[in-house]
């Protein structure tokens, strides 16, 4: 029989990705998303690029827990990859109750469903954010983890704390359970430190589509080139790295996408060393904001129009993965370069655009 793997926020931008490498390993998907932060574009790229058009799709709230629990009634659930949560680093600063409420809850949801119902795998999307602002670069999994930077950051660490304490309690104390079911177990979790996120779809069908004014540096470079944006702001050329602009670990999200099947792959086939496990998702190489914007008019053979701003609050100014757990425990490692990256980025907004 097929697992079945629950993405919550699956049509989103990360979450989409991510249903695309979990149907083509062979795995049955349900997508739950509340469509706050997305619409169905990406869900429908989903359906093209997989040549499916039967994935269960479910408008909730996961802070609503009488639809989560919906969920795990109707489906036979064996794993959960938790994505709903917002993610804006300066929107959480000047909105701070907003993302406790949203992050927390949505996850406690999340895990109180999957102990009633008799146990579950629950990957967790967490941050380097966790790691904060940290002098020890690259950082690994056994790095302490730094006073959160931002509440978004403190929603990530929170949330980590909050499935290690749940995973421990449930192995040691067992799950009170609904009737019938007779053979409860445990709840297992694992978290994914991801770095920096950017990238699309080779196929251009799906890839990050903020709504509003992007938070994040790529869709609002790319929206700058299409001419949607005015000119790019680069927050703070002044910290202190080679050229003076923040220095991060850019993933692809196909990458990505497939460290996460990896981990549902080694948490179902019963393979984790614990119960609950953390591995760093990077490539281990760190570049600017400013060597980013370079490399994409490079690659694309265009100009951007940018300038220099003051620094954001929120952002630290360094911060890159050792991903050696995970190339040596899931058997992962990043494969597309930053350049190729970039290209199907700007692809995916060409397609939006109508221009391609």
């Amino acid at each position: 029989m097929k697992k079945r793997v629950l993405v919550s926020g699956g049509a989103g931008y990360i979450g989409s990705h991510v249903t695309v490498e979990l149907i083509q390993a062979g795995y049955d998907v349900v997508v739950a998303d509340n469509l706050s932060n997305c619409d169905l574009t990406c869900f429908e790229g989903v359906k093209k690029i997989t040549g499916k058009d039967d994935i269960p799709f479910e408008k909730i709230d996961c802070c609503d827990y009488a639809s989560v629990d919906r969920l795990f009634s109707e489906f036979r659930i064996d794993a959960v990859i938790h994505f709903a949560a917002f993610k804006a680093v300066g929107e959480s600063v000047a909105e701070p109750l907003k993302y406790y409420r949203n992050n927390l809850l949505s996850l406690l949801n999340i895990l109180e469903a999957a102990k009633t119902h008799g146990g579950c795998n629950v990957l967790f999307s967490s941050s380097a954010t966790v790691y904060g602002e940290t002098d020890k670069l690259p950082v690994t999994e056994e790095s302490p983890r730094q006073p959160a930077i931002s509440p978004y950051g403190n929603t990530k660490q929170i949330c980590e704390d909050i499935l290690r304490d749940t995973v421990k309690a449930t192995a040691a104390y067992g799950n009170e359970v609904m009737p019938g079911i007779d053979k409860p177990g445990p709840v297992k979790g694992t978290a994914l430190r991801y770095f920096n996120p950017i990238g699309a779809h080779p196929s251009a069908l799906i890839g990050e589509l903020p709504r509003g004014v992007p938070n994040n540096l790529v869709p609002y470079i790319t929206q700058t080139a299409i001419g949607k944006r005015e000119c790019l702001s680069i927050f703070g050329n002044d910290y202190p790295t080679p050229d003076g602009t923040c220095l991060r670990d850019y993933i692809d999200v196909v990458d990505l996408a497939k460290a996460h099947v990896a981990a549902v792959a080694r948490m179902l086939e019963g393979r984790m060393a614990e119960d609950y496990e953390i591995f760093n998702i990077g490539t281990g190489r760190p570049v600017s904001v400013l060597e980013l914007v370079n490399t994409f008019e490079k690659v694309n053979n265009l100009k951007l129009n940018y300038r220099f701003t003051p620094r954001r609050e929120g952002d630290i100014t360094a911060i890159w993965a050792d991903p050696s757990r995970a190339e040596k425990e899931l058997g992962w490692k990043a494969q597309r370069t930053v350049e190729e990256t970039l290209a199907a980025a700007w692809a995916w907004e060409k397609h939006l655009a109508g221009k391609e």
